[in-house]
């Protein structure tokens, strides 16, 4: 690893610390006339009303960061790490292609993560976890990260990563759009346009993404469209509907450790380096939202198809998985007296789907029954739970301020045992700065994961395996932390975390179910109790309107020393300005060695991945002549060529660039 990207990471951060320290404020002045350039890597860390926090990322950081897909856009964020195969798209929802956050999300199948658009959610509902190819970036506002349970916004999770899409403020319309040509025949095309008219309300957008990677077989192709329509019925009523359109198709280049074949060997037909995924989603919503003084609620409903295809794929083979979910959520939220606020959410959740495999046509408990194709309806999984939370403000002084809180939500499943996670939150706020603590239990139903699996390798499974008799799993989360406004242009945020995971639902691997002695795999709950401990510090300076700065450190300390995706030390940085009439945005990223590949409900061999620093830079020349957001620009990704992998045997692009232009009205 070439020591000069260490010292550059290590440089920008200690001068972004030492801008924090002697800054003053006041210091800046009479450039009014400069536009401020965006915070880079993230626009805030925020704290609610129940002392949780949560970090945002906006899309001025998205378009900073040159990302193209949602891995891309939080790869820098601290406390986030992504698996990838290719520089555009993922490759199924396993190492291929994911985000995890402080050590979670590491589990397959299934997932602690889940992941939403506006509240509703946007995943692989068959086997219960992300797919990141299905979620845009383009025609989205924000992005919220939950590091933690976050149950007083959603259920059935250990963290989650939530995107608001775009809206407009003002009235009128307004439209942009992007075009870039870059390395590896990489393409891409981004277009939207929103508008307010009187009490009509739109936005769509669209995006094209195609490039043939680095590598044979890693190239990806990412289709996408979302729109909105909303229409206020009066000074307290609005209604509305959405949409979300995917389609994705993925090569998987294969680990470069092994020669790319077809050769079989074991139940499957073994491929590296040929294997293809496509996936889809359909999305449609209605809502209808009101506001009356301090009491404000919302009720949607959804329903969401998607289909996630393997062809050749190294451990499924041909394999084809199918789910529809479908639901409703309904929130409320108001001040009964001074000071006070009550939350209440009711959340109703169904999926099922249908697979076809090579092994499917077994009936669950053959053993040996391999080769047999077929196809399987999944059983459908109904989830209930209701939210219930208060808040109360009490004033101590003129700078002085407490908000305690407490709430619960309550889970009944159509297959599982009913089960309740609390939680009890304490802000305190002393002028500048603000202490939080928080308490909160995540609790993960298994899901139509359970019995998916028996289907598509039913020679791994007793028939009486167990899927329907499991427990929920448990995350007991603590975190107390600091935000500390140093300055009007120094902001520093601290926090210390640990989750204890416990009742974690595994089955007994397929060798094991497979042949010794036959069909004898069962699910179960006893996989060890273990815990991540950590602490995020991070520090945000604006050194003038022009220049400003963003350092990040994360520290894990797993129980299991080969927890995948958990590096014991993550550093990024970040820098944007102007510069004689170019906007300029440079990123780096440090991480310690880790473990890569996911850790599986079985068994699992993860494979070692050595610590890198990578730096990325994006350099735009404003264009007026090309509307109020026109721009040429030109993105260097790895701009120091570093050697660096995600995954073992699967080495990320050297460096490699895109130039476009964006036209906007």
């Amino acid at each position: 690893m070439k020591k000069f990207e260490f010292k550059v990471i290590g440089m920008a951060t200690c001068l972004g610390i030492a801008g924090s320290v002697w800054s003053q404020p006041g210091e800046v002045g009479g450039l009014d006339s400069v536009i401020v350039t965006a915070t880079p890597i993230i626009e805030s860390n925020r704290v609610d009303h129940f002392s949780a926090m949560s970090t945002r990322v906006s899309d001025a950081q998205i378009k900073d960061l040159g990302a193209l897909d949602l891995a891309a856009g939080l790869r820098m964020m601290p406390g986030v790490q992504i698996s990838r195969y290719n520089e555009v798209g993922s490759y199924s929802g396993d190492q291929g292609g994911n985000v995890y956050i402080r050590g979670l999300g590491v589990s397959r199948p299934g997932s602690e993560i889940k992941t939403y658009v506006d509240g509703l959610p946007v995943y692989m509902g068959l086997w219960n976890h992300p797919l990141m190819d299905l979620l845009p970036l383009n025609g989205i506002a924000t992005i919220n990260v939950h590091k933690g349970p976050d149950i007083q916004s959603s259920g059935n999770n250990f963290a989650s990563v939530n995107l608001e899409t775009r809206r407009a403020k003002r009235e009128g319309v307004v439209g942009e759009a992007t075009l870039s040509l870059g390395s590896y025949a990489t393409k891409t095309f981004q277009g939207n346009i929103l508008g307010k008219l009187d009490a009509l309300d739109f936005m769509l957008a669209a995006a094209h993404v195609d490039s043939n990677g680095a590598r044979p077989n890693a190239d990806g192709r990412l289709n996408n469209a979302i729109g909105r329509l909303g229409l206020k019925i009066d000074e307290h009523w609005s209604l509305g509907g959405g949409f979300l359109a995917v389609s994705n198709a993925v090569g998987d280049p294969g680990d470069n450790r092994f020669p790319v074949t077809r050769t079989g060997v074991g139940p499957y037909t073994f491929s590296n380096g040929i294997a293809r995924n496509a996936s889809s989603t359909q999305m449609l919503n209605v809502f209808a939202r009101h506001q009356h003084g301090t009491w404000q609620g919302e009720l949607k409903f959804y329903q969401n198809r998607g289909d996630n295809d393997l062809t050749d794929d190294p451990s499924w083979g041909t394999f084809n998985s199918h789910f529809v979910m479908s639901g409703w959520r309904w929130k409320e939220m108001f001040s009964p007296w001074v000071g006070g606020q009550v939350v209440a959410e009711i959340d109703r959740q169904t999926i099922r789907g249908d697979v076809s495999g090579p092994h499917v046509g077994a009936p669950v408990g053959t053993p040996f029954a391999f080769g047999l194709a077929g196809s399987a309806e999944i059983p459908e999984f109904r989830m209930l739970s209701s939210y219930l939370g208060f808040n109360q403000r009490f004033d101590l002084g003129e700078h002085w301020m407490i908000k305690p809180s407490i709430g619960a939500r309550h889970y009944d499943s159509n297959h599982y045992e009913s089960k309740t996670a609390p939680q009890a939150g304490v802000s305190v706020v002393a002028g500048n700065v603000t202490f939080y603590a928080n308490y909160v239990e995540g609790l993960l139903y298994p899901g139509a994961e359970t019995n998916a699996l028996t289907r598509a390798v039913p020679m791994a499974f007793a028939a009486n395996n167990g899927w329907d008799r499991l427990q929920p799993s448990r995350d007991k989360h603590r975190e107390m932390g600091m935000k500390w406004d140093v300055s009007a242009n120094t902001h520093l945020d601290l926090s210390i975390f640990q989750d204890e995971i416990s009742k974690r639902y595994i089955w007994s691997g397929f060798n094991a179910g497979a042949f010794a002695p036959p069909a004898s795999g069962v699910w179960s709950n006893s996989f060890a109790d273990y815990s991540t401990r950590g602490a995020e510090v991070s520090v945000q300076h604006q050194f003038t309107q022009n220049w400003q700065f963003f350092g990040g450190l994360t520290h894990l300390n797993p129980d299991i020393d080969n927890l995948p995706y958990a590096p014991r030390t993550a550093i990024s940085a970040g820098i944007t300005g102007n510069l004689n009439g170019f906007k300029l945005a440079f990123d780096a990223h440090r991480q310690s060695e880790m473990y890569s590949l996911t850790q599986d409900r079985g068994t699992f061999s993860p494979n070692r991945v050595a610590g890198f620093s990578v730096a990325n830079i994006r350099v735009a020349r404003p264009l007026a002549a090309l509307g109020k957001s026109g721009e040429v620009f030109v993105v260097v990704n790895n701009l120091f060529a570093a050697d660096y992998e995600y995954n073992a045997g699967y080495p990320m692009p050297g460096r490699n660039f895109r130039v476009g232009l964006t036209a906007g009205f």
